[in-house]
């Protein structure tokens, strides 16, 4: 079954100016589908396209001939240029660089790659002015429901576009723990010290096991026995692969307030819950309040725009809102609950709300209750979980 992804209308807007269109994301998150879609509608706009797979000996082979010869043979009869897995082209960036510059071309440009360490690594020449990035992510749930996939198997298995075509869940979950030896073999193995992977696997297994909780560099080091630099890389190197969203905290007005910690959430659930060995269905988990948060987590960075910044709050008196949303620097904040029993605002949403006067909106999201209260001024909207991607949260996020 094919699923349409919301992100495909942004993207064929894009087809129609000469800005380098560049997709990133994590393996498997459906990059190469979108390409082919791309493709297939500039072929029934009778464009002329050329579309190429680095990860292909062929293609790879095509594109290792002298650059003269290779800049000659690319750029001739062509609208389009679609390149897959982009980072394996030695010099793309001076490449694209000049294609784009050559005012008698007129060419597009549409490349894709999996890991931000290896596109920083190759794109060495500045395209400011010049590109424009999308990042592709797993389904959301609403587009996992177009292959009829209830709610709480999307928060046991996620939103990998792979999992629509297989059918019970003993082969998803075979699909998700060969998910992730793929992408931690490939992508970030490849990026450490072959003694330290024993040791960057227990530090993978806990962020994932403790996620929505402060983590520590400094603690992570002394229980794995790396130095702290090495931690702190290790994690950039998840983030920048597309595996952990890093978290940081929110301080402004307390004194008591935590200011330089951190949390990281994955971008998958079901890639979370391969990692830890969980496939127990929400209704019974103990962790259920943390893949919530991570689903809440995920749905907010997806729709945040480029003046949105997503944060935390907590005080060493142990009040804390689960999620700050910076727009235009001013906040709006989240609880994420599991079921209710009235509308009572929490004692940590009170204490923001009286010190952060400039509060534009205040959310709990949980199981059951949808409702809507005044507390000192502010309104605070009850919304239910199941109707997340549908609700009016979506207007924070119009410019």
């Amino acid at each position: 079954m094919q699923v349409k992804r919301e992100v495909l209308s942004y993207l064929l807007e894009e087809l129609g100016n000469q800005r380098i269109l560049f997709l990133f994301g994590a393996r498997q998150v459906g990059k190469t589908s979108l390409m082919q879609e791309l493709a297939n509608f500039s072929k029934k706009k009778n464009k002329t396209i050329k579309y190429y797979n680095l990860e292909l000996p062929n293609d790879s082979r095509y594109f290792a001939q002298d650059t003269a010869d290779l800049y000659e043979s690319l750029t001739k009869n062509v609208d389009y240029i679609f390149i897959d897995e982009f980072h394996y082209l030695k010099n793309a960036t001076k490449l694209f660089k000049a294609i784009y510059d050559d005012t008698k071309l007129n060419i597009k440009i549409i490349a894709s790659g999996s890991s931000a360490i290896e596109m920083h690594k190759h794109l060495k020449e500045s395209l400011a002015g010049r590109k424009k990035n999308y990042i592709i992510r797993p389904l959301s749930f609403l587009e996992s429901k177009q292959a009829n996939t209830s709610f709480e198997d999307y928060l046991c298995y996620g939103g990998y576009p792979g999992l629509i075509h297989e059918d019970t869940n003993k082969q998803k979950i075979f699909y998700l723990n060969e998910l992730v030896k793929s992408l931690l073999m490939k992508d970030i193995k490849a990026l450490i010290n072959e003694e330290s992977i024993g040791a960057f696997n227990n530090m993978i297994y806990s962020i994932a096991f403790n996620q929505g909780q402060v983590i520590s560099a400094n603690n992570l080091a002394k229980d794995y026995r790396l130095s702290q630099e090495t931690v702190e890389r290790y994690l950039e190197i998840l983030t920048q692969t597309y595996i952990i969203h890093k978290i940081p905290s929110y301080s402004k007005n307390l004194s008591n307030e935590l200011k330089k910690s951190k949390k990281y959430y994955f971008y998958d659930i079901g890639m979370r819950n391969s990692i830890i060995n969980d496939f127990e269905q929400i209704s019974t988990r103990k962790d259920k309040g943390y893949i919530y948060e991570q689903y809440v987590c995920n749905f907010l960075i997806k729709n945040s725009t480029p003046n949105c910044e997503l944060r935390f709050w907590r005080t060493r008196n142990d009040d804390e809102i689960d999620f700050v949303l910076l727009k235009n620097n001013k906040p709006y904040i989240f609880e994420v609950k599991s079921k209710l029993k009235n509308t009572n605002i929490p004692d940590a949403m009170k204490i923001f709300i009286r010190n952060y006067r400039d509060l534009q909106g205040a959310y709990i999201i949980n199981e059951t209750i949808s409702a809507t209260i005044e507390f000192e001024g502010v309104s605070i909207e009850f919304i239910k979980l199941i109707d997340l991607e549908q609700s009016s949260i979506l207007e924070i996020f119009e410019i």
